[in-house]
């Protein structure tokens, strides 16, 4: 897998990634995640694939000081704003496929669009279910169809036209689970029949196109492939083709749905 399938970034783009990203993308998501997973104070909670945190900091509030959190990531960019904003979470790199805990540790396991990234999602599934106790359950959030999301489908084709499809990659890659089937076959795989899918819908809010604009070249895998010379050019390009999704206060909203998996220890 390349850069671009695997979602790794620098510490320089995951600091844009956690100020800019977070609000406008993932903020409304973690609520859902650990309702679904039936998260209760005193638990003991892992954030599989955490980024810089978003997820295991609600998870924190949510079983308060007799619980635990962890989050595991494979990238120490992310990982090292994380342990910036949340220094009292336990915060542990390595891969999802081989999760570095007992079995039987947690009381509930949550992965908020990070298995599109993974180089082995089904066996990364199964390592979830391994480390998760007897009566929990598992919550996995993936973003819907690139179609779903005209926002990003619009930017997908912009940098195919002026980089080419290895930039297009970059955002077509966390789409890539869309098809609900194809995301169903890799719960199966990993062995896990008992499993509900619900599709949920979500919004993508920027402040502005110039912020959104900044925040896909800046604080994601583009932003090694992509110079400033690139940046101004894009951003004169898309401007005015992204001036579609601009509201009435000038902020950017357009939608952006996910699938949730919802599935009990097995």
């Amino acid at each position: 897998m390349n850069e671009h399938e695997k979602g790794q970034v620098a510490t320089s783009a995951a600091e844009v990634y956690e100020q800019f990203f977070i609000p406008a993308l993932f903020a409304e998501w973690p609520p859902r995640l650990l309702a679904a997973a039936n998260v209760q104070p005193g638990q003991a909670v892992l954030d599989v694939a955490c980024g810089t945190g978003v997820l295991a900091r609600a998870a924190a509030q949510k079983v308060g000081e007799a619980g635990r959190v962890v989050g595991l990531d494979i990238n120490e960019g992310m990982l090292a704003v994380a342990r910036q904003k949340a220094p009292s979470i336990t915060w542990k790199v390595g891969p999802a496929e081989e999760l570095p805990f007992a079995d039987n540790s947690f009381d509930g396991v949550v992965s908020q669009f990070g298995l599109m990234f993974f180089e082995d999602p089904a066996r990364a599934l199964a390592e979830m279910n391994r480390v998760l106790r007897p009566k929990g359950q598992t919550a996995v959030a993936v973003w819907d169809s690139l179609a779903a999301t005209p926002g990003y489908a619009l930017v997908a084709e912009m940098l195919d036209e002026l980089f080419g499809p290895e930039a297009a990659q970059s955002i077509q890659m966390p789409y890539s689970l869309g098809d609900t089937e194809k995301l169903a076959s890799l719960f199966t795989a990993a062995g896990l029949n008992d499993f509900s899918i619900q599709t949920v819908p979500g919004k993508a809010c920027f402040p502005s196109v110039e912020d959104w604009i900044y925040t896909d070249i800046k604080g994601w895998t583009l932003a090694d492939i992509v110079d400033e010379e690139g940046y101004e050019r894009f951003r004169r390009y898309a401007l005015p083709k992204l001036a579609r999704f601009v509201q009435a206060d000038g902020s950017v909203a357009f939608d952006a749905p996910a699938h949730i998996v919802t599935v009990p220890a097995q």
